[in-house]
């Protein structure tokens, strides 16, 4: 992985790039100060940043995971190379504000990259809300999430109707119905794609437990089951970037080489679909 560095994607409402996997904080950042959780966590992002990823997604859902980013950030001279993200999680445009400065405060940025909606609460007050922060740099981004099927359809109303710069929903090898039409709308109203629950929370690591990978699987420089299901995702051009969470640097190390190397075409997708199917 030396002699290159990791696949980026532009995020069409600027341009700028984005390197292709990131890492989410949901129950894996949650550390509560423990001094030997941080420590590790800490390697987590020495390892994700080296291996040139930059994407950091909080909430202020996932207890203590904000301050726990501030903390270790902070800590690092790569402190202003990482890309933050984070959600508001509450209605009513007061507790809205609040609650976004708190994060601002936790996560010891004085400005946010990405700023979204978490779970569409009180979707229609924060818009304007979120508009009008990145109208004064307060946030370079704005943009919703879900993660569950029967949130898409929404998702791509709102889309259409107040133009996000992100949008962030769930997509994996084994559930595909965001492609039915949510890659569509995302790629004609030029909307970033973060994909959340890459793994279905573990339960694809279940499923190829005990199983070898395909031998066809190098070719696109695969070499792990946490590779396979990430650089599926990859492969559809529409996805921006993938955030699997994750609180240990060797999975961090083999999570960020997905953005490595070669990616299957469409007939590859579906080689790789059906063989995970037969297993």
């Amino acid at each position: 992985m030396n002699n290159e560095s990791m696949r980026q994607r532009s995020i069409p409402s600027s341009g700028k790039k984005l390197p292709v996997v990131g890492i989410g904080t949901w129950q894996t950042f949650d550390a509560n100060g423990d001094p030997a959780t941080l420590s590790t966590l800490k390697q987590v992002l020495i390892q994700t940043h080296k291996l040139g990823g930059s994407v950091i997604d909080s909430s202020p859902m996932y207890g203590s995971s904000e301050a726990t980013v501030g903390q270790l950030t902070a800590a690092l001279p790569s402190q202003d190379d990482f890309f933050y993200a984070t959600k508001v999680w509450i209605s009513g445009k007061q507790a809205g504000i609040d609650q976004m400065n708190s994060s601002f405060q936790k996560m010891k940025r004085s400005t946010m990259d990405l700023m979204q909606i978490h779970n569409l609460v009180d979707w229609e007050t924060h818009v304007t809300t979120l508009k009008e922060w990145k109208e004064k740099g307060k946030i370079t981004y704005w943009g919703l999430t879900h993660y569950v099927d029967s949130a898409h359809a929404i998702l791509e109303k709102i889309i259409r109707q107040e133009k996000p710069d992100f949008v962030q929903f769930n997509y994996s090898i084994r559930s595909r119905h965001a492609e039915q039409s949510l890659f569509d709308t995302c790629q004609k109203y030029g909307t970033a794609v973060v994909i959340n629950q890459p793994y279905e929370s573990g339960s694809l690591f279940r499923t190829v437990k005990g199983k070898e990978l395909p031998d066809w699987a190098g070719e696109y420089g695969i070499k792990s089951w946490g590779q396979y299901f990430l650089k599926f995702i990859l492969s559809n051009e529409t996805v921006t970037c993938v955030i699997p969470g994750t609180s240990k640097p060797d999975h961090a190390i083999d999570n960020m080489g997905a953005g490595y190397g070669a990616l299957p075409d469409t007939k590859g997708r579906e080689k790789m679909a059906a063989y995970l199917n037969s297993l």
